[in-house]
């Protein structure tokens, strides 16, 4: 259908300028949308600086590094297709921003920054020109940019991430609500916290690109000398949200390793130090295919808190395509494929759970029929929705805020 949808729109070729984080950097649902949707809108994709203050040491320096030489680069243009996808990439550009957002001075110099470097870049048509922005901090250009319409792409509760200015975030989010023309959320939490500052929202889950994770005929991958089987595998951002005594209590009384696949943003120090805890850096998604087939269990150790209850992971619907077993701490996420995986409440929990999965093998029969409704759950589908949300002509939406 997403093909008889681009045909229908082409004429019109709305733009869109989205505000996210660096294309290509991390898998992130926003991108698979844009995938989706790039035969039939003309799209811009903004890097932005990210939400953490900066600080004095190496990760830090690292990502300054790069984001330095990305401003000095100019706009990428050629849509050649990326590493694991066949679909062209957008326009991507890279404008120089301040790295601090907190007094109204940094916030002031931002905005001229942007806005004298993307209003260039917004072509003056009669097309229909929308900004889409999953980030609160571009909330200072509302009514600054030459657009017709802004859609918050709510996919986090930022007030409460680990090692953000929480308070800054927060209030910039608030305008940004206020303010926005449209919202759309990934979560029913994050759509009743929506509603509890006075707005409405409708709700878009995540997809999940099926024929990716079918791991027949997929090349079991070859662990580091260090990686003992059975393995129990998590892939995706290694940071606070894990629950340590969940990791550390399978650490202990696993046989084998609990191998940790992403970029790493703080985690705690004591699982990066337990000698059953391998952590590797982000891989391509055939990599990641490749380490799930050679995995005995997938697992979701995140803690019981604010931010994992609100957020809705990507990997989880990634984990359930693959047929692999998958082990879960219980969030509202998760809560709705209760019958497709294991969910848990503690960390004894987790331990018997994915035991079980080394000594008994392959899931049963229920999960195998359960997982069946990721058919529905496909990206092209979601973008179709998205599409219509973000240009406003959506009707009988998934579920809706009225």
């Amino acid at each position: 259908m997403l093909g008889c949808l681009g045909t229908a729109i082409k004429s019109s070729a709305p733009q869109w300028l989205v505000f996210a984080d660096d294309w290509g950097r991390h898998p992130s649902s926003c991108q698979y949308l844009v995938r989706e949707l790039m035969h039939a809108v003309d799209v811009t994709w903004v890097n932005t600086i990210g939400m953490r203050t900066p600080r004095l040491d190496r990760a830090t320096l690292v990502r300054t590094c790069s984001k330095v030489r990305s401003c000095l680069r100019p706009a990428t243009t050629d849509r050649k297709p990326e590493r694991d996808h066949a679909a062209p990439a957008p326009r991507i550009l890279n404008p120089p921003m301040w790295p601090w957002f907190t007094r109204r001075l940094d916030r002031r110099i931002n905005r001229w920054l942007l806005r004298k470097s993307l209003s260039r870049a917004i072509q003056d048509v009669s097309r229909p020109r929308i900004a889409i922005t999953t980030i609160p901090i571009v909330a200072d250009l509302i009514g600054v940019l030459p657009v017709d319409r802004w859609v918050y792409y709510c996919v986090d509760d930022f007030a409460v991430w680990p090692g953000l200015d929480q308070a800054t975030l927060l209030w910039m989010e608030r305008e940004l609500i206020n303010s926005a023309d449209h919202i759309i959320t990934v979560s029913e939490v994050l759509q009743h916290r929506i509603r509890s500052l006075g707005r409405q929202s409708t709700l878009l889950t995540h997809g999940v690109d099926i024929p990716a994770w079918n791991l027949a005929g997929v090349t079991p991958f070859e662990w580091p000398a260090e990686v003992k089987s059975p393995v129990a595998l998590f892939w995706g951002l290694v940071d606070r949200r894990l629950d340590t005594d969940f990791v550390l209590s399978l650490a202990q009384q696993f046989e084998g390793t609990l191998v940790l696949v992403g970029p790493q943003q703080g985690p705690d120090s004591r699982i990066a130090k337990c000698e059953q805890v391998v952590m590797l850096p982000p891989v391509a998604t055939s990599e990641l295919a490749g380490m799930a087939r050679a995995a005995t269990c997938l697992i979701m150790p995140y803690s019981n808190s604010p931010v994992t209850r609100a957020m809705q992971p990507l990997k989880l619907k990634e984990y359930l395509a693959t047929g692999k077993p998958v082990v879960a701490r219980r969030t509202p996420a998760t809560q709705d494929w209760a019958d497709a995986c294991d969910l848990v409440d503690s960390p004894a929990e987790f331990v018997t759970a994915v035991r079980r999965y080394w000594r008994d093998g392959p899931i049963s029969v229920v999960q195998t029929t359960a997982r069946s409704r990721l058919s529905y759950e496909s990206w092209s589908s979601k973008a179709e929705e998205f599409f219509a949300q973000v240009m406003g002509t959506s009707v009988g939406s998934q579920n809706s805020d009225n």
